[in-house]
């Protein structure tokens, strides 16, 4: 088989070959397709992520160590099974829940391997999507996204899944109120896509670049502004008419994070999703005296991945631009997410 691998923390992905492996026990092995190229690569393939002040999170503590194939959003053909698999449909395409657990703690139990202290999930701790093979420890992990183009559907295990879970957090979201998207990359066009889909039409995108506001406006925005803006909390506020319901933060960084919070009116909730790297000073009476809600949101489940599968297929969530690429342009690609030049999503395809 072969892959694009990280054989050195920092540096562009090798090509790799190697034999292609063969499933045992519940295993199921893809032939992959297709598989989205998410901004975090950029950070994993860094070996880091910055935690603010000063201080980084490294790969090496999530029990990865070079080399290692990165890629979490994988979409391909059934092609074999273990003997222990059951009914598995060989032959059959199918999108790959990759945030898996240990299998056995109380959260995987629960169908929460996303919440699982020990996780082993696909293109981290396991191998991942940039390649042509996967191996799938369960079928459970499999789902089913006929009926919707595969090339979409292999970004919503990773940004359909995270936007889902986080905008699901500020639900019920009163139809008179604003909701803030902070950042409008691809997780940032598909959380107004979201919000869409969920019946929620008054929604303001924040970002720096004017291309990615006029992306975020076609996603279906009521009203864009400009981050760099040194007015942008008081232009925020006349937009909305006043304090905000809500905020997702797509971005993760002190400013976009401060943002968010001094918007809020009292109740208000920020749902923080972007890993940039930051930190933010809040005050502890401001936030009881406020009844603030700041809340971390990281992925989602394999039933909340079968609901955002089931919005795209009904055509209540619309997708957002999308590129295809070869396999072979998967390194540039993340040198290009790092920069900032991609407007909306890139999937490569084998």
């Amino acid at each position: 088989m072969l892959s694009y691998d990280v054989f050195e923390w920092g540096k562009p992905l090798k090509k790799a070959e190697r034999e292609t492996p063969k499933p045992t026990g519940t295993e199921v092995l893809l032939r992959l397709k297709y598989c989205g190229v998410c901004h975090s690569d950029v950070h994993i393939r860094d070996g880091y992520f910055e935690l603010g002040g000063g201080k980084r999170f490294h790969m090496s503590e999530r029990g990865m160590n070079p080399p290692v194939t990165l890629g979490h959003e994988p979409y391909g053909t059934v092609i074999a099974a273990g003997p222990e698999a059951g009914d598995v449909p060989i032959g059959a395409d199918r999108l790959v829940y990759p945030w898996m657990g240990c299998g056995t703690c109380a959260r995987c139990r629960e169908g929460m391997d996303n919440y699982c202290m020990a996780p082993r999930c696909i293109g981290l701790q396991r191998p991942g999507g940039y390649a042509d093979h996967l191996l799938v420890p369960h079928p459970r992990y499999l789902i089913d996204a006929s009926g919707i183009d595969p090339v979409w559907a292999a970004t919503l295990s990773c940004s359909g899944l995270a936007t889902y879970s986080a905008v699901s957090k500020l639900n019920p979201i009163p139809r008179e109120e604003w909701v803030a998207v902070i950042g409008a990359g691809g997780l940032g066009l598909t959380s107004i896509a979201m919000l869409r889909a969920m019946g929620h039409e008054r929604i303001v995108a924040v970002d720096i670049d004017p291309s990615k506001l006029d992306a975020a406006e076609a996603a279906g925005a009521t009203a864009t502004l400009d981050g760099r803006d040194p007015e942008a909390p008081k232009k925020l506020r006349q937009i909305t008419g006043g304090p905000i319901y809500g905020a997702v933060d797509l971005v993760g960084t002190t400013d976009t994070a401060s943002l968010a919070l001094s918007a809020l009116r009292k109740g208000g909730r920020l749902i923080l999703v972007g890993l940039y790297g930051g930190e933010i000073p809040v005050s502890v009476v401001a936030t009881i005296q406020r009844a603030l809600t700041i809340q971390g949101s990281h992925l989602g489940t394999v039933a909340e991945l079968k609901n955002v599968v089931a919005l795209a297929r009904q055509g209540k969530l619309q997708p957002i631009p999308i590129q295809k690429r070869p396999l072979s342009e998967v390194s540039r690609t993340l040198d290009e997410l790092k920069a900032g030049a991609i407007l909306g999503r890139v999937v490569v395809e084998n």
